[in-house]
């Protein structure tokens, strides 16, 4: 097990992502200020065009905010050009679709191998960190299945595998869960709630989804590209609970209201 540094793996000050279309402007995101920290699992919710998708996407550097600040592991992106982006996503970022996005003329471990392949892991190096990769996520037995043979939940976590490979401390997932019943996304939402607490892995999930909000150790909530409230989930609750429990002259303490 890695040891947790709860330092901020992002910080986010005044990000806005505005669109211009003639004399017409749109503002998908304003002035949002944000830290997301190691070792925690991070939800953003909010409704249909609330921005939780645009920010996801300026946090993995896939887009670029229109004004403020954006620091990934302490290092200043917003100041990068557009050509260094790439290697603060290969090196520092792991991304999860909602979608899989699994080539189906591969294997599970050909796609995760393929991630390795671009971070220049090849061969049977490639091939034997993709096997374990998928042990990660409880798939060792599915290695040479392809896609077409594995359930929604087992794609996704063949994604999740794949978004592990180069060892990145940031997981940023959107929707992971949309498409997967409860019982495969409950499955899904505990390998990421353990990637970031046992790993100290920073990881932020974009959901629509109430049945995770007790996996959660911060929600961060959204309406109109804004964060209107930010709240400690259930998960941290829990885990502050059985902290102060175990501390001497505490007895039992009641969760009241949990």
């Amino acid at each position: 097990m890695r040891e947790i540094n709860r330092a901020s793996a992002i910080r986010a000050e005044g990000l806005s992502k505005i669109y211009r279309e003639g004399a017409t402007e749109l503002r998908a995101l304003q002035e949002v200020d944000l830290e997301v920290r190691a070792g925690e699992l991070t939800l953003l919710m909010g409704p249909s065009g609330s921005g939780k998708t645009t920010l996801l996407s300026i946090l993995g550097c896939i887009l670029r905010a229109s004004e403020g600040n954006l620091e990934i592991l302490g290092e200043d992106v917003s100041a990068l050009r557009e050509k260094e982006l790439p290697r603060i996503r290969r090196e520092a970022i792991g991304f999860v679709f909602q979608g899989f996005n699994l080539f189906p003329a591969l294997t599970a471990a050909e796609n995760v191998a393929l991630a390795l392949d671009v971070r220049g892991v090849r061969g049977g190096d490639a091939r034997q960190q993709g096997e374990e990769l998928l042990a990660e996520v409880g798939l060792a037995e599915k290695a040479r299945s392809f896609p077409a043979d594995l359930s929604g939940g087992q794609k996704q976590r063949v994604a999740i595998a794949r978004a592990l490979a180069g060892n990145p401390p940031i997981l940023l997932a959107d929707e992971p869960t949309a498409a997967l019943d409860w019982t495969s996304g409950r499955t899904v939402i505990e390998l990421l709630q353990r990637l970031a607490r046992e790993q100290g892995r920073a990881v932020v999930m974009v959901t629509h989804d109430p049945r995770v909000l007790s996996f959660g150790d911060r929600i961060i909530h959204l309406e109109d590209g804004r964060i209107v409230r930010e709240e400690a989930g259930a998960s941290k609750a829990i885990a502050s609970l059985a902290f102060l429990e175990g501390l001497p002259g505490q007895g039992s303490i009641q969760a009241v209201g949990l």
